[in-house]
Protein backbone atom coordinates (compact mmCIF):
# COMPACT_ATOMS: atom_id res chain seq x y z
CA UNK A 1 0.00 0.00 0.00
CA UNK A 2 1.01 3.55 -0.60
CA UNK A 3 0.02 7.07 -0.18
CA UNK A 4 0.16 10.24 -2.32
CA UNK A 5 -0.79 13.90 -1.34
CA UNK A 6 -1.37 16.34 -3.84
CA UNK A 7 0.20 19.31 -2.52
CA UNK A 8 0.40 21.46 -5.47
CA UNK A 9 -1.11 21.12 -8.98
CA UNK A 10 -0.68 23.81 -11.09
CA UNK A 11 1.59 24.17 -14.32
CA UNK A 12 4.17 26.88 -14.83
CA UNK A 13 2.37 29.55 -11.86
CA UNK A 14 0.11 29.15 -9.14
CA UNK A 15 -3.93 29.84 -9.46
CA UNK A 16 -6.08 30.64 -7.18
CA UNK A 17 -7.44 26.99 -6.54
CA UNK A 18 -3.99 25.55 -7.68
CA UNK A 19 -0.50 25.89 -5.90
CA UNK A 20 2.78 25.05 -7.47
CA UNK A 21 3.39 21.14 -7.94
CA UNK A 22 4.58 19.39 -5.12
CA UNK A 23 3.53 15.66 -3.79
CA UNK A 24 4.02 13.14 -0.90
CA UNK A 25 4.11 9.59 -1.49
CA UNK A 26 4.24 8.03 2.01
CA UNK A 27 5.88 4.18 2.15
CA UNK A 28 5.80 2.46 5.00
CA UNK A 29 7.32 4.88 7.46
CA UNK A 30 8.93 6.94 5.24
CA UNK A 31 7.75 10.45 3.13
CA UNK A 32 9.11 11.22 -0.24
CA UNK A 33 8.90 14.49 -1.20
CA UNK A 34 8.54 14.41 -5.32
CA UNK A 35 9.44 18.28 -6.47
CA UNK A 36 8.74 21.15 -4.65
CA UNK A 37 7.03 24.17 -6.21
CA UNK A 38 6.81 27.19 -4.48
CA UNK A 39 4.97 27.62 -1.56
CA UNK A 40 4.88 24.15 -0.88
CA UNK A 41 6.24 23.94 3.13
CA UNK A 42 2.17 26.05 3.54
CA UNK A 43 1.00 23.13 2.13
CA UNK A 44 2.28 20.53 3.87
CA UNK A 45 0.82 22.15 6.89
CA UNK A 46 -2.24 22.72 5.08
CA UNK A 47 -2.43 19.04 4.48
CA UNK A 48 -1.69 17.82 7.78
CA UNK A 49 1.67 15.47 6.20
CA UNK A 50 3.65 17.48 8.84
CA UNK A 51 7.34 17.86 8.33
CA UNK A 52 8.37 14.70 10.23
CA UNK A 53 10.32 11.71 7.87
CA UNK A 54 10.20 14.32 5.10
CA UNK A 55 13.82 14.46 4.34
CA UNK A 56 13.88 12.88 1.30
CA UNK A 57 13.29 14.85 -1.67
CA UNK A 58 13.17 13.57 -5.38
CA UNK A 59 13.60 15.85 -8.29
CA UNK A 60 11.31 15.08 -11.50
CA UNK A 61 13.42 17.70 -13.37
CA UNK A 62 14.69 21.39 -12.44
CA UNK A 63 12.65 23.84 -13.95
CA UNK A 64 11.62 26.75 -11.41
CA UNK A 65 8.33 25.55 -10.98
CA UNK A 66 9.28 22.50 -9.87
CA UNK A 67 12.67 23.68 -7.24
CA UNK A 68 11.71 27.15 -5.70
CA UNK A 69 10.22 26.32 -2.58
CA UNK A 70 12.78 23.93 -1.64
CA UNK A 71 15.07 27.39 -0.74
CA UNK A 72 12.32 28.18 2.32
CA UNK A 73 11.33 24.29 3.09
CA UNK A 74 14.72 23.50 3.60
CA UNK A 75 15.68 27.34 5.63
CA UNK A 76 12.27 25.93 8.10
CA UNK A 77 13.44 22.64 8.68
CA UNK A 78 17.17 22.96 9.10
CA UNK A 79 16.16 25.66 11.65
CA UNK A 80 13.07 25.20 13.33
CA UNK A 81 12.73 20.88 13.29
CA UNK A 82 14.11 18.77 16.27
CA UNK A 83 15.89 15.49 15.25
CA UNK A 84 16.83 16.15 11.73
CA UNK A 85 20.19 14.76 11.11
CA UNK A 86 20.51 14.73 7.31
CA UNK A 87 18.49 16.15 4.20
CA UNK A 88 18.63 14.16 0.53
CA UNK A 89 17.83 15.73 -2.53
CA UNK A 90 18.05 13.38 -5.56
CA UNK A 91 17.77 14.22 -9.09
CA UNK A 92 19.35 14.93 -12.81
CA UNK A 93 23.15 16.64 -12.76
CA UNK A 94 21.06 20.24 -14.25
CA UNK A 95 18.51 19.66 -11.34
CA UNK A 96 21.24 19.24 -8.45
CA UNK A 97 23.46 22.12 -9.66
CA UNK A 98 20.87 24.34 -9.79
CA UNK A 99 19.92 23.03 -6.54
CA UNK A 100 22.95 23.66 -5.25
CA UNK A 101 23.08 27.34 -5.85
CA UNK A 102 19.77 27.77 -4.71
CA UNK A 103 20.85 26.58 -1.38
CA UNK A 104 24.50 27.06 -0.91
CA UNK A 105 24.35 30.89 -2.72
CA UNK A 106 21.54 31.95 -1.99
CA UNK A 107 19.52 30.05 1.09
CA UNK A 108 22.76 29.68 3.16
CA UNK A 109 25.44 31.87 1.61
CA UNK A 110 28.11 33.01 4.10
CA UNK A 111 26.52 30.87 6.65
CA UNK A 112 27.33 27.24 8.07
CA UNK A 113 24.73 24.71 6.96
CA UNK A 114 23.47 23.91 10.26
CA UNK A 115 22.73 19.74 8.74
CA UNK A 116 24.06 18.18 6.27
CA UNK A 117 22.14 18.71 3.06
CA UNK A 118 23.34 15.69 0.08
CA UNK A 119 22.51 16.93 -3.23
CA UNK A 120 22.64 13.56 -5.24
CA UNK A 121 23.17 12.92 -9.37
CA UNK A 122 19.65 10.11 -10.19
CA UNK A 123 21.18 7.38 -12.43
CA UNK A 124 18.24 5.26 -13.56
CA UNK A 125 17.98 2.32 -11.55
CA UNK A 126 16.69 1.46 -7.92
CA UNK A 127 17.27 4.47 -5.73
CA UNK A 128 15.89 2.76 -2.35
CA UNK A 129 15.60 -0.85 -1.40
CA UNK A 130 13.66 -0.84 1.82
CA UNK A 131 12.65 -4.22 3.44
CA UNK A 132 8.89 -4.10 1.98
CA UNK A 133 9.32 -2.11 -1.18
CA UNK A 134 11.92 -0.08 -3.87
CA UNK A 135 12.28 3.53 -5.25
CA UNK A 136 13.68 3.43 -8.87
CA UNK A 137 14.32 5.98 -10.99
CA UNK A 138 13.93 5.99 -15.27
CA UNK A 139 14.58 8.86 -17.67
CA UNK A 140 12.17 10.79 -19.04
CA UNK A 141 11.81 12.81 -22.33
CA UNK A 142 11.16 16.66 -21.60
CA UNK A 143 13.17 19.94 -22.80
CA UNK A 144 16.53 19.94 -21.63
CA UNK A 145 18.54 16.70 -19.99
CA UNK A 146 18.13 14.82 -16.21
CA UNK A 147 14.34 14.06 -16.88
CA UNK A 148 13.12 11.39 -14.32
CA UNK A 149 9.98 9.29 -13.15
CA UNK A 150 9.54 7.42 -10.34
CA UNK A 151 8.66 4.09 -9.62
CA UNK A 152 7.36 3.00 -6.12
CA UNK A 153 6.67 -1.02 -5.72
CA UNK A 154 5.91 -3.34 -3.44
CA UNK A 155 7.94 -6.91 -3.43
CA UNK A 156 6.29 -9.32 -3.99
CA UNK A 157 5.91 -11.58 -1.91
CA UNK A 158 3.67 -15.29 -0.85
CA UNK A 159 1.32 -15.40 2.36
CA UNK A 160 1.98 -17.67 5.12
CA UNK A 161 -0.73 -20.40 5.31
CA UNK A 162 -0.85 -20.76 9.33
CA UNK A 163 -3.51 -24.16 8.97
CA UNK A 164 -1.09 -25.35 6.52
CA UNK A 165 1.42 -24.83 8.99
CA UNK A 166 -0.13 -26.30 11.83
CA UNK A 167 -1.68 -29.18 10.03
CA UNK A 168 2.02 -30.09 9.35
CA UNK A 169 3.10 -29.72 12.95
CA UNK A 170 5.22 -26.63 12.39
CA UNK A 171 5.10 -24.66 15.97
CA UNK A 172 4.19 -21.04 16.47
CA UNK A 173 7.78 -19.34 16.96
CA UNK A 174 11.18 -18.78 15.16
CA UNK A 175 9.88 -22.10 12.87
CA UNK A 176 7.31 -20.20 10.95
CA UNK A 177 9.55 -16.98 10.93
CA UNK A 178 12.58 -18.95 9.07
CA UNK A 179 10.08 -20.51 6.53
CA UNK A 180 8.51 -17.17 5.53
CA UNK A 181 12.34 -16.04 5.06
CA UNK A 182 12.52 -19.15 2.49
CA UNK A 183 14.18 -21.35 4.61
CA UNK A 184 13.72 -25.01 4.82
CA UNK A 185 13.52 -26.28 8.71
CA UNK A 186 13.76 -29.74 10.47
CA UNK A 187 11.07 -29.90 13.36
CA UNK A 188 12.09 -31.73 16.51
CA UNK A 189 10.22 -35.38 15.07
CA UNK A 190 13.10 -35.24 11.69
CA UNK A 191 10.18 -34.42 9.05
CA UNK A 192 11.40 -31.60 7.03
CA UNK A 193 9.32 -28.61 5.82
CA UNK A 194 10.15 -26.44 3.00
CA UNK A 195 8.86 -23.25 2.09
CA UNK A 196 6.84 -24.59 -0.94
CA UNK A 197 4.45 -26.46 2.54
CA UNK A 198 2.93 -23.62 4.07
CA UNK A 199 3.47 -20.55 1.62
CA UNK A 200 0.37 -19.41 -1.22
CA UNK A 201 0.49 -18.93 -4.28
CA UNK A 202 2.81 -15.43 -5.03
CA UNK A 203 0.85 -11.68 -4.60
CA UNK A 204 2.24 -8.86 -6.48
CA UNK A 205 2.87 -5.61 -4.53
CA UNK A 206 1.23 -2.22 -5.48
CA UNK A 207 2.79 -0.49 -7.90
CA UNK A 208 2.59 3.04 -7.99
CA UNK A 209 4.43 5.48 -10.99
CA UNK A 210 4.41 8.93 -11.04
CA UNK A 211 5.81 11.29 -14.40
CA UNK A 212 6.35 14.83 -13.80
CA UNK A 213 6.52 16.64 -17.06
CA UNK A 214 7.01 14.88 -20.50
CA UNK A 215 6.94 15.26 -23.79
CA UNK A 216 6.46 12.37 -25.09
CA UNK A 217 4.76 9.04 -23.62
CA UNK A 218 6.61 6.54 -26.55
CA UNK A 219 9.31 6.03 -24.25
CA UNK A 220 7.26 5.93 -21.07
CA UNK A 221 5.59 2.40 -21.71
CA UNK A 222 7.65 0.07 -20.24
CA UNK A 223 8.18 1.64 -17.09
CA UNK A 224 4.27 2.69 -16.44
CA UNK A 225 3.00 -0.71 -17.67
CA UNK A 226 0.69 -2.24 -14.86
CA UNK A 227 0.53 0.22 -12.38
CA UNK A 228 -1.83 0.37 -9.77
CA UNK A 229 -1.47 3.99 -10.00
CA UNK A 230 0.18 6.57 -12.58
CA UNK A 231 0.29 10.57 -12.08
CA UNK A 232 1.18 12.09 -14.37
CA UNK A 233 0.98 15.90 -16.16
CA UNK A 234 -1.91 17.07 -18.19
CA UNK A 235 -0.97 20.84 -19.31
CA UNK A 236 -2.98 20.87 -22.05
CA UNK A 237 -5.93 19.61 -23.70
CA UNK A 238 -6.44 18.01 -27.62
CA UNK A 239 -7.60 21.29 -29.22
CA UNK A 240 -4.01 22.61 -28.43
CA UNK A 241 -2.02 19.66 -29.02
CA UNK A 242 0.54 21.43 -31.16
CA UNK A 243 1.39 23.68 -28.62
CA UNK A 244 2.12 20.86 -26.22
CA UNK A 245 3.69 19.70 -28.41
CA UNK A 246 5.93 23.28 -29.04
CA UNK A 247 6.75 23.10 -25.40
CA UNK A 248 7.35 19.70 -24.24
CA UNK A 249 4.25 19.11 -22.29
CA UNK A 250 1.20 16.32 -22.81
CA UNK A 251 -2.08 16.60 -23.43
CA UNK A 252 -5.43 14.80 -21.07
CA UNK A 253 -5.84 12.60 -24.11
CA UNK A 254 -2.52 11.68 -24.83
CA UNK A 255 -1.68 10.47 -20.94
CA UNK A 256 -5.42 8.62 -20.90
CA UNK A 257 -4.40 6.94 -24.49
CA UNK A 258 -1.03 5.82 -21.71
CA UNK A 259 -3.23 4.28 -19.73
CA UNK A 260 -5.18 2.86 -21.17
CA UNK A 261 -2.95 0.87 -23.33
CA UNK A 262 -0.21 -0.51 -20.90
CA UNK A 263 -2.79 -2.13 -18.20
CA UNK A 264 -2.59 1.58 -15.65
CA UNK A 265 -5.58 0.50 -13.07
CA UNK A 266 -5.90 4.31 -12.18
CA UNK A 267 -5.19 7.10 -13.71
CA UNK A 268 -4.85 10.59 -11.74
CA UNK A 269 -3.86 13.99 -13.64
CA UNK A 270 -1.71 16.82 -12.45
CA UNK A 271 0.27 20.12 -13.78
CA UNK A 272 -3.10 21.57 -15.25
CA UNK A 273 -2.84 25.01 -17.09
CA UNK A 274 -4.55 27.87 -15.53
CA UNK A 275 -6.34 28.20 -18.53
CA UNK A 276 -8.64 24.62 -18.15
CA UNK A 277 -10.75 23.67 -14.99
CA UNK A 278 -10.60 19.78 -13.36
CA UNK A 279 -13.41 19.34 -15.14
CA UNK A 280 -12.69 20.05 -18.69
CA UNK A 281 -9.60 18.11 -18.66
CA UNK A 282 -10.97 15.05 -16.73
CA UNK A 283 -13.78 14.62 -18.74
CA UNK A 284 -11.34 14.62 -21.99
CA UNK A 285 -9.37 11.99 -20.10
CA UNK A 286 -12.46 9.83 -19.01
CA UNK A 287 -13.51 9.94 -22.93
CA UNK A 288 -10.72 7.43 -23.37
CA UNK A 289 -9.71 6.07 -19.90
CA UNK A 290 -12.92 5.78 -17.84
CA UNK A 291 -10.46 5.45 -14.47
CA UNK A 292 -8.88 9.03 -14.83
CA UNK A 293 -9.02 11.80 -12.07
CA UNK A 294 -8.14 14.57 -12.01
CA UNK A 295 -6.27 15.61 -8.66
CA UNK A 296 -6.64 19.07 -6.61
CA UNK A 297 -4.50 20.54 -3.87
CA UNK A 298 -4.86 18.70 -1.17
CA UNK A 299 -6.07 15.54 -2.21
CA UNK A 300 -5.31 12.18 -0.38
CA UNK A 301 -5.08 8.82 -2.05
CA UNK A 302 -4.96 5.35 -0.78
CA UNK A 303 -3.42 2.68 -3.81
CA UNK A 304 -3.21 -1.10 -3.16
CA UNK A 305 -2.95 -3.52 -5.36
CA UNK A 306 -5.89 -5.15 -4.46
CA UNK A 307 -8.54 -2.53 -4.86
CA UNK A 308 -9.94 -2.31 -8.47
CA UNK A 309 -9.13 1.85 -8.31
CA UNK A 310 -7.00 4.24 -6.06
CA UNK A 311 -9.26 5.24 -3.13
CA UNK A 312 -9.38 9.11 -2.30
CA UNK A 313 -9.39 10.05 1.77
CA UNK A 314 -12.20 12.41 2.56
CA UNK A 315 -10.98 15.22 4.47
CA UNK A 316 -12.35 15.43 8.26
Amino acid sequence: MFEIVFLGTSAAAPSIQRGLVAQVVIAGGQRYLIDCGEGTQRQILRSGVGFKHLNRILLTHGHLDHILGLGGLISTFVRWEDNLEDFEIWGGRSAIERVKALIFDVVFRNEKVPVPIHLIDIKPGCLYDAEDYTVSAFPVTHRGSGNFGFVFEEKSRRPFLPEQAAALGVPIGPERAQLVRGKTIRLANGNVITPDMVLGEIIRGTKLVHVGDASTTDDLREYVRDADLLVIEATFSESEAEEARAVGHLTAKQAATLALQTGVKTLILTHLSRRYTGREIGAEAQAVFPNALVARDLDHFIVRHDQPVAKKIEAP
